[in-house]
């Protein structure tokens, strides 16, 4: 009788039952997609990004497809943690996968404002640290663009929370590696990366910036070669447990970033091509331990470094 090798990894205090979450901002609330998959069968969800008051978000045009990518100019439009709290995460209590709350603040203090919101809320189960969203007028990005703002962000969060805490990294950074060790020594648990690449998009007819935001985040396969440099590079440099995000859309690519160094994997921009995308890229990594006989997932992490 064959083995099931286990997939079930650790990320910081977060235990999730396989490897393959789906990212903030590509998957809503989860219940959008419901009808499409089975939801339980993930490793686990991330929330589309939640404020302290409500957001409207960027004007449209809001997207646009690119070559191999996709730009978004979102701007966090979101309804807010109260909303949250009383509406969005009761739906989500009986999920068998974790949930992970993804935050965003235009200070620190917002950031611990948050966090201590939302800890001891039921069906959360950690809170990924939003600090480079590149659409964004105030926070976001300007605060993963620096190690010291990082660092301030996290110490704030992680002084109001016992939730794993998780930090989402901008590759719009001269050093990504800075970014991560700041993230680190603040006391993030772990670390997911990449955001989205800073990108614009012009309509030649109408000879204007297509997107309303003129500026937006660049996502999808075109990505992906620059998302598994940034964790590689992180890689060497840490302790902490990775996420790895950017341009996965087969199995083959999640393979890719384990073996660089990822504990799991965040399947964004795929989910729009293919709602299901996250399980068949599961049982793709599953398919490959199995024919090489591989019994924990954990032997492949970070295997191409040794």
């Amino acid at each position: 009788m064959v083995m099931r090798p286990n997939l079930a990894v650790n990320i910081g205090g977060l235990v999730l039952p396989n490897p393959v979450l789906v990212a903030s901002g590509t998957f809503g609330f989860a219940t959008e997609y419901a009808s499409f998959l089975d939801i339980d069968r993930l490793g686990g969800v991330v929330l589309k990004g939640t404020t302290l008051q409500p957001r409207e978000g960027n004007p449209p045009p809001r997207l646009v497809e690119t070559p191999a990518g996709l730009l978004n100019a979102i701007g966090l439009a979101n309804p807010g943690v109260e909303v949250l709290i009383r509406e969005k995460l009761p739906l989500l209590a009986s999920l068998a996968c974790p949930v992970v709350v993804n935050i965003a603040g235009e200070t620190p203090a917002e950031f611990g404002r948050l966090a201590q919101r939302l800890s001891g809320v039921p069906g959360v189960a950690a809170l990924e640290v939003n600090v480079s969203c590149p659409n964004v007028a105030r926070g976001g990005m300007q605060f993963g663009t620096d190690p010291e703002s990082t660092a301030d962000v996290v110490r704030a969060v992680r002084a109001s929370t016992a939730l794993p805490v998780i930090v989402k990294l901008s590759p719009n950074v001269t050093s990504i590696v800075a970014v991560a060790q700041a993230a680190q020594a603040a006391g993030a648990d772990a670390l997911s990366l990449i955001n989205t690449l800073w990108g614009m998009a012009i309509d030649i007819e109408r000879q204007k910036p297509v997107l309303g935001n003129v500026t937006g985040g660049l996502s999808g396969p075109a990505v992906k070669p620059v998302a598994l440099r940034c964790l590689w590079q992180v890689y060497e440099a840490v302790e902490v447990p990775l996420i790895g995000m950017g341009g996965i859309l087969t199995a083959a690519d999640a393979l890719e970033f384990i073996l660089a160094g990822a504990s799991a994997v965040a399947l964004g921009t795929a989910n729009f091509i293919d709602p299901g995308a996250a399980l068949a890229v599961l049982a793709g990594i599953e398919s490959y331990l199995l024919e090489r006989d591989i019994e924990d997932l954990s032997e492949l992490v970070g295997r191409a470094h040794r």
